[in-house]
């Protein structure tokens, strides 16, 4: 698997806010945590709803692929994002994902974001 390929393709699902076409790189198992969600997520039905309920609540953000790092069952992929809010002003952040596969799927994910200056 071209894993630089396929962290772009899910980045750009990401900034299209695809709910469905992001779930087709998910496991039905999926577990994932971000920082609304430390507890964590598991399954797509649970994932779609969160996801459905964020995009609905967040302004436009814009995903660049930056890195990533082959690690065994999966990669780490560091990204940058614009946020872009109401009144126009944009905030980027910084963000990195520990993501594990099985196959083409992702298994887990976890996500980690940094405010940038």
């Amino acid at each position: 698997m071209d894993i630089a390929r396929y962290n772009a393709d899910w980045l750009k699902a990401w900034t299209e806010k695809d709910v469905l076409r992001l779930l087709e790189f998910y496991h039905p198992e999926v577990e994932y945590r971000d920082g609304q969600v430390p507890q964590g997520v598991k399954g797509n039905a649970a994932l779609k709803a969160y996801l459905e309920g964020l995009f609905a609540a967040t302004p436009r953000m814009t995903y660049i692929p930056d890195e990533v790092w082959p690690i065994p069952g999966g990669y780490c992929g560091r990204w940058y994002c614009t946020v872009t809010l109401p009144d126009g002003s944009a905030r980027r952040l910084r963000g990195f994902d520990l993501v594990l596969l099985e196959g083409d799927r992702i298994t887990f994910n976890e996500v980690y974001t940094h405010t940038l200056p």
